[in-house]
């Protein structure tokens, strides 16, 4: 008997053992996603609207409603809605069973909360619905009403932008006192480091200008690939040198977008690394300060745009193409037939005679700022140098890290003359392009460093995003547009490809193949799949 109790103690033993080590065994297995951004990254919905911001929101939270491949909209986190006669009433049926991720079910009171935080804070994307939406009702437990103050056009397709947080969790996280009365802080210090969301992802650590890790989301809804990523690591983009090293490694699955070509070029040598590129809708702007010598001189700004060599331009980004004005070509609601500049040294010169500070041109220095992390731009300002040294005009290009480029166009004295900054649409449509980066709300945001403070161009902007009938809608962003041109608040340089590399051999990303227009949807983490088993 003794021998048998012992024969069993050792069996399971041996056997406890296994299955430990099997454990560990499953624990190593666990799948990663590494991809490469710019920081800073705000993944709070009311704060974040760049890109690497938008796409961790987009993975940790979900909207009403979701912008297909195709430039469409369907039913998200809403199952349908109705809209009033007149346009200003929008009614939302909810899904029954969404959970966040604390495991507490998403209902109308999380969605007007969403709202009426998001208009409060005041960050972020609030910009498209500040003075369009009046209230937010709850009619029931799934259903949600917004009562708009004027008729919004493309309210529909602004409402990807408004992601859903989960009330409680907010509220059991704010900090007193704040800037926001009983609700303190609003919770904004925690959603740095935290998420308070149903997405199909959710947040395991921040580290601040490092990264930020996630892990899938167990209770997701929605359909998530067979094997999308355990968990996916959004890294602040590393070195150009160390990028090679880490994919050479298998430790970085999908680079950052803003890599010099070269890097491209090299890495793609790497064993089943691959580089891709689709046309992105997304506009390189040189943003001119319109409220600072001497680019507050609109004969200044046009010589400015005669004396560049767009042609050289396209150089510092294969497969781009010229822009075409302020709205990217492939957005609906793009003007066709806009006047576009191309280098005219002697028109240059002539439209600086036209300039108030013609006989001052020894003694003005236009600042130029580019961003740190994105190499590749230094070529395009010191062509920007080049080019105007030739019709007399002094440059001073600088240097600067991303989160100083965002910290000074929030002070029109602090934004230089010119800011080298790319910008696509928050939803497919022309308009969402113009309110951006032209409209008043907007100013002093990174996506808008020309300062304009125009009311009359604000008027136009509000006139045409409240015209519910899209032909007609749609013939007024053509008049803006063709205004805009004229008086170039802006040299629109080129419409930019996005360019990644990724570990083709063992990931299956396929918005690849087939992109979104909508910034931040072809990191939608919940559709790409990692095959380790694969690794080269």
């Amino acid at each position: 008997m003794k021998k048998i109790n012992r024969m069993l103690l050792v069996l399971l033993l041996v056997g406890g053992l296994v299955m430990g080590l099997t454990c560990i065994g499953a624990e190593q297995e666990k799948s990663i996603l590494r991809v490469g951004y710019a920081w800073p990254t705000y993944i709070d919905p009311a704060v974040g609207s760049d890109y690497s911001s938008s796409n961790c929101i987009i993975n940790l939270y979900d909207s009403l409603v979701y912008p297909t491949a195709e430039g469409d909209l369907v039913p998200h986190a809403a199952e349908s809605w109705e809209i009033s006669a007149d346009y200003l009433t929008y009614i939302f049926k909810l899904r029954k069973g969404i959970r966040f991720h604390d495991g507490s079910e998403l209902t109308a009171e999380d969605v007007k909360f969403s709202m009426d935080r998001l208009l409060e804070v005041g960050e972020g994307y609030a910009y498209l619905f500040m003075g369009k939406v009046d209230s937010t009702e709850i009619l029931d437990k799934y259903t949600v009403q917004f009562n708009l103050k004027t008729t919004f056009g493309p309210f529909l397709y602004a409402l990807i932008r408004l992601s859903i947080l989960n009330k409680e969790c907010v509220m059991a996280n704010i900090k007193k006192p704040g800037l926001y009365g009983d609700f303190g802080d609003y919770g904004k210090e925690y959603l740095l480091t935290h998420d308070c969301g149903s997405g199909a992802y959710m947040v395991k650590e921040v580290r601040l200008e490092e990264y930020v890790l996630m892990e899938r989301f167990p209770g997701y809804w929605g359909e998530v690939a067979p094997n999308a990523a355990d968990e996916v690591k959004s890294l602040s983009s590393p070195a150009t040198a160390t990028v090679r090293t880490l994919l050479a490694r298998r430790e970085l699955e999908i680079t950052d977008r803003q890599l010099p070509t070269e890097v491209f070029q090299a890495v793609e040598k790497i064993e089943g690394v691959e580089w891709v590129g689709w046309p992105m809708g997304i506009i390189v702007y040189l943003m001119l300060n319109n409220r600072k010598p001497p680019t507050d001189d609109i004969h200044f700004r046009r010589a400015l745009s005669w004396m560049l060599d767009y042609q050289q331009l396209l150089d510092v980004d294969p497969g781009s193409i010229q822009a075409r004005g302020p709205v990217p070509q492939m957005l609906p609601g793009h003007k066709e037939g806009l006047f576009q500049y191309h280098q005219d040294l002697d028109k240059a010169r002539e439209e600086l005679r036209k300039s108030k500070y013609y006989d001052q041109l020894d003694q003005i220095t236009v600042t130029y700022f580019w961003t740190a992390e994105v190499p590749d731009i230094e070529k395009t300002a010191l062509l920007f140098q080049a080019n105007a040294a030739e019709i007399g005009v002094n440059v001073e290009i600088v240097k600067t890290p991303w989160l100083k480029m965002i910290e000074v166009t929030a002070d029109v004295e602090k934004t230089p003359n010119v800011m080298d900054i790319s910008v696509g649409p928050d939803y497919p449509e022309a308009g969402a392009q113009l309110e951006a980066k032209y409209h008043s709300r907007n100013a002093g945001t990174w996506q808008q460093a020309e300062w304009l403070l125009d009311p009359i161009l604000d008027q136009l902007i509000d006139d045409a995003l409240s015209t519910i009938d899209k032909d007609e809608r749609f013939r007024k962003y053509g008049l803006i547009q063709e205004l805009i041109v004229e008086s170039v608040p802006s040299i629109f340089e080129y419409e930019t490809t996005e360019n990644h590399a990724y570990q083709a051999a063992y990931v299956n990303w396929p918005q690849a193949a087939k992109p979104n227009p909508v910034v931040g949807y072809n990191l939608e983490y919940r559709f790409i799949e990692v095959f380790p088993e694969k690794k080269p």
